[in-house]
């Protein structure tokens, strides 16, 4: 990957609504060597999708919540379970394995608190051990955009 590749990538992660002629002028190359890069990145797996990002608040979707989780059980048959369960909760946006005290971290988004009870009643039909969940009070800093070097 070469300092154009880079340059596509940082403009599509700023906005990925940029037409492949306005990609080439940025990184001053043709359109159609532009769209073959851009096609290469996509066969390789580096753009993995092109998204509109929303404004959970503008949707009633006010709370974002991290739930850590500890399981008992660390086999097979519950870790599918658990990503069945993660994977059928709408507001479960993102889950992790993680090393260390915790088992499972949980990003959420929810309507408020009675939209995190629901989220919780779904999420403990997995047979948890232990859950904490921590609130968002202030969002500082969101970003969706890796960060790339030429």
């Amino acid at each position: 990957m070469d300092r154009t590749d880079l340059g596509i990538l940082a403009a599509m992660q700023e906005d990925a609504t940029l037409s492949v002629g306005d990609l080439a002028e940025i990184v001053s190359i043709s359109k159609s060597a532009c769209w073959r890069r851009i096609q290469k990145l996509e066969e390789q797996g580096v753009i993995r999708g092109r998204v509109t990002l929303l404004n959970p608040g503008a949707l009633d979707l006010s709370l974002t919540v991290f739930i850590a989780i500890k399981t008992n059980q660390h086999n097979e048959r519950w870790a599918q379970q658990f990503n069945a369960v993660t994977e059928s909760i709408p507001g479960v946006m993102e889950v992790y394995r993680m090393g260390g005290d915790v088992d499972y971290l949980v990003k959420a988004v929810v309507k408020g608190m009675p939209g995190y009870d629901a989220l919780y009643q779904e999420l403990i039909k997995a047979d948890l051990y232990d859950v904490s969940a921590s609130f968002v009070m202030e969002e500082l800093k969101q970003t969706t955009a890796l960060p790339l070097r030429s």
